[in-house]
This record gives C-alpha cells, sequence and structure tokens, in this order.
C-alpha cells in the first residue's frame, strides 16, 4: 500500500501521498557495492582534468534545470520557490567551485627534511567506495558539498537520501550520469537504516559522512567506530545571534529576520537563539523583530511572495507546536505567533518566544522550525555564557559596530563557524562543520577535500643515502 512505502513524495501543502518509490532489495544492495567497488579503480585513474570537465558539466546542469529542480523540492519538502531556485543554484556553483580548485586541493605538499637529503611530500589520494547519507532540507546543496570533493578526488560514493525526497534523488544521479560520471562511481540507493548499516560494516566501504539528527548520527557514529571507518557527521545546531548595544538594531533585525526563517526555519546552521545585551537594545530589537516577523508572507512555496512554506511533514509540525505549548505553559512569552494557521498544509506561524528558561525543552533542544527565541543578557560575559549553554556547536553570529568588540565575543564563543555582522549561511568557498554534540568534519571551501582521502607520505632517497645503503 502507498502509505507503506518508506520513499514516497507526500506535498506537504496537501498531505497528498503524489508519489511512491520502491525500497531498494538487499541483491540491489549488494549489486550497488560490488558496482561502487569494482569502479574504483578505474575512476581513480581517470585523469583529474576529465574529472573537473564532469563536474562543471554537472554545474552547468544544475544551472540550465533550475526552475524544474526548484518545483521539484517544493513539493517534496515544501521550500518556498525563491529559496528553492538559491538552492539549485549554490548545488552548481558547489560544483563549479570544486573543479576550480581541485588541481591546488589535490596537489602535493612538499615537507621540509631540513638537513637531511632527499626529497619527501605528502599527497591526497582516494580510499574507495565511501558511504553519504543526507538529509530532506536541502536536498540538493547537501548533496552537492559531500558528492563534488570526493568524486574529483576519485572516491566513489553511494548515497542514501531522505525517504521525503526520491524525485530530487533520483534527478541528482541523473545529472551525474547525463554529465558523464560513469556507471557505480555514483549509485542513489533508497535503502533502509538496516541496509546502511550493513554497508558501513563491510570492509569495501572505507567511510561514510551524514547530515541529520543527533539520534542518526550517533548510531551511524557507533557503528562506523566499530568497523574503523572514517565518518564525518553535521548534526544540529542552536545557534546564538549576540547583539551588542552599540549594533545597528535596523540591519540586526533585517539579519536575524533572514538568518532564522529561511527555508522556513529548517536549517541546522540558523539563528535559533537571539541574545541581545541590554534593557535598551533588548526592548528595541524585540520589538522590530516582531514586527518584521509578523510581517513575513506564509503560504504556497509555488508563490514567489512566499517567505515561509509549510514544514517538511505533519510530524514536524506538531513537533515543533509542542515545544511552543512545552514553553508557553512553563511561563514563556509569545510576542508574536505561537498558534497554527487554521488551513490544511504542515504549516506554523512564524514565532517569537521570549522569558525562555532553562527548564523549558526551548532553552536545550533544537528548534527545527520558524522559531525564534530572544533572551536578554546584562553584558558580554552574560551573552557568552546564554550562547555556550547548549549541547550544540555548529555556527554563531555576533553584531557590533566595532569590528574588534565582535571578535572579542566571538573569540569565546564554542562553535565551528561564526559570522560577524552578517546572519548565518553556506557558500561554496567557506568551510562548514561543528563541534560538541553538533558533530565533527569540514566540507566545502577545499576542506572537502581533506576529509576522505589517503594523506600519504611518500620519501624518496637523496644521492647521501642511496650511497649508505650500498
Amino acid at each position: 500500500m502507498m502509505s507503506d512505502a518508506i520513499y514516497k513524495v507526500t506535498n506537504p501543502l496537501t498531505g497528498e501521498v503524489e508519489e511512491t518509490f520502491p525500497t531498494a532489495s538487499d541483491e540491489q544492495v549488494k549489486a550497488a557495492l560490488e558496482a561502487a567497488y569494482e569502479a574504483r579503480a578505474s575512476w581513480r585513474a581517470t585523469p583529474l582534468e576529465e574529472k573537473v570537465a564532469v563536474m562543471n558539466r554537472v554545474a552547468d546542469l544544475y544551472d540550465a534545470r533550475q526552475d524544474e529542480l526548484a518545483r521539484i523540492i517544493g513539493v517534496e519538502m515544501g521550500k518556498p520557490s525563491s529559496h528553492a531556485t538559491g538552492e539549485v543554484w549554490l548545488a552548481g556553483d558547489i560544483h563549479r567551485f570544486n573543479a576550480k580548485h581541485a588541481a591546488e586541493a589535490l596537489a602535493d605538499v612538499e615537507l621540509d627534511l631540513g638537513e637531511r637529503d632527499g626529497r619527501a611530500f605528502m599527497r591526497k589520494e582516494p580510499i574507495g567506495v565511501i558511504v553519504g547519507v543526507m538529509p530532506w532540507n536541502y536536498p540538493y546543496y547537501q548533496v552537492a558539498r559531500f558528492a563534488a570533493p570526493n568524486l574529483l578526488l576519485g572516491n566513489t560514493i553511494l548515497l542514501k537520501h531522505a525517504p521525503q525526497c526520491p524525485r530530487s534523488a533520483a534527478v541528482i544521479e541523473e545529472i551525474y550520469r547525463e554529465a558523464g560520471v560513469p556507471e557505480g562511481v555514483y549509485t542513489n540507493l533508497y535503502a533502509t537504516n538496516e541496509q546502511i548499516a550493513s554497508l558501513i560494516e563491510d570492509p569495501r566501504v572505507q567511510g561514510v559522512s551524514l547530515t541529520g539528527s543527533e539520534r542518526a548520527g550517533s548510531a551511524v557514529g557507533e557503528n562506523a567506530g566499530r568497523n574503523l571507518k572514517k565518518a564525518v557527521l553535521e548534526l544540529g545546531g542552536s545557534d546564538p545571534f549576540i547583539v551588542l548595544p552599540d549594533a545597528d538594531l535596523e540591519k540586526a533585525v533585517a539579519d536575524g529576520v533572514s538568518g532564522r526563517f529561511e527555508n522556513s526555519g529548517q536549517a541546522c546552521n540558523a539563528a535559533k537563539r537571539f541574545i541581545v545585551i541590554g534593557d535598551e537594545a533588548y526592548d528595541s530589537f524585540v520589538s522590530r523583530f516582531s514586527e518584521a516577523v509578523e510581517a513575513l508572507v506564509v503560504g504556497d512555496p509555488a508563490d514567489e511572495k512566499t517567505d515561509v512554506g509549510p514544514l517538511v511533514n505533519e510530524d514536524a509540525a506538531q513537533g515543533i507546536q509542542s515545544q511552543i505549548d512545552d514553553a508557553v505553559q512553563a511561563g514563556a512569552r509569545v510576542i508574536t505567533g505561537g498558534t497554527r494557521p487554521d488551513h490544511a498544509g504542515s504549516f506554523v506561524t512564524p514565532t517569537v518566544l521570549t522569558d525562555v528558561t532553562p527548564e523549558m525543552r526551548a532553552w536545550s533542544e533544537e528548534i527545527f522550525g520558524p522559531v525564534a527565541v530572544v533572551y536578554k543578557a546584562k553584558d558580554e560575559a552574560d551573552a557568552v555564557r546564554i550562547a555556550n549553554d547548549t549541547l550544540f556547536g555548529l555556527g554563531a553570529s555576533v553584531h557590533s559596530a566595532s569590528v574588534d568588540a565582535a571578535m572579542r565575543v566571538a573569540d569565546q564563543l564554542e562553535s565551528g563557524m561564526v559570522s560577524i555582522n552578517e546572519p548565518p549561511g553556506s557558500s561554496s568557498e567557506l568551510p562548514f562543520g561543528g563541534v560538541k554534540r553538533s558533530g565533527f568534519g569540514r566540507e566545502l571551501g577545499t576542506y572537502g577535500f581533506e576529509e576522505f582521502s589517503n594523506h600519504r607520505m611518500i620519501r624518496i632517497a637523496g644521492d647521501k643515502a642511496a650511497a649508505s645503503s650500498e
């Protein structure tokens, strides 16, 4: 029955199941692994300039099919059209950036031998078959930042996408094939979690990259560690957005709205906790910020005027509303929003909460939806304390008229990334990743070439060493 399918397109605007996809059989997963293992030698031997040409063709295909690809994820997970087209563009740009910088990123690095003769250098080489487990919130971007550098490096990939995104998963594989990626080098699998666990355990698989929940990351990380496999984990975030008293409040409000409500608030590195220093700045920020949030347009993802679409599914919407209700019942204050709209679709009204305390779920849990929590801090030390009082450590942002003051605060934050006077975000050239329970490893920039490579040391003896051995 359709409702029993794991991989299915359920339109979050209507709740209707539009298409189902068959789950891979164990035989299909086994065959995909065998093909990836078989393809690794020839793909590794393919000259880099040929791989670069393939990645540039991938980028061109993302550009050429932008509107089509954007519509697919609008239906799959409710992404507003302007956000969706931006994601498609970014996926293409990531492939183009990695293609441009592959030669320098993969160049040999000479080692200083001091007084010893001869030569030594480090060379990045592929490790073989790697597994990717990707989330639904950025269907193209997440795959691109994982796959592009690893395909250029020479690894082969088995990719399990989120069950909510089977159409986009299929079209990604289609784009790679059309661009010239050989069979077996990149394979989309509609696999179960159990099948992925079996792949990680197989000695032919050398690593796994997962972007997703803490629960999924813990399971995959445990399995990878038990089987001595390299893992990259990008998990949740509860990023602080710190506003110093001298900040330009108009700009901080605009940055805060875009940093929190992009992708309907469903981003790991979104600004989630707004920490404002001082009574006057806090009151002004809350007033202006709430007014801007109230002006956001909630509606059909296909409508270009929509700022906030439905959440990925009804379970997600109910979960977010539960977090809001828990906070309110424990004494939190709703400045705007706080309830679900009275129409169809998995919507949550954009919400601003204040007076959140450590006893509430909203203090310690990641809120993966259109909800902003605003805190008042007494001073910089108090702001840093609130910011670091979380199990997560993905991103952060600090806003001040003084870059020195912003850096003073930023240097005390426990995060993998920090932005000064701009909202958190992602781009092809900037490394991405976190600390604490936000995971480990880095992607994007040229750091994506580092994680799943064999950093081989090569030592070439000089004349003196050769003579002494005779």
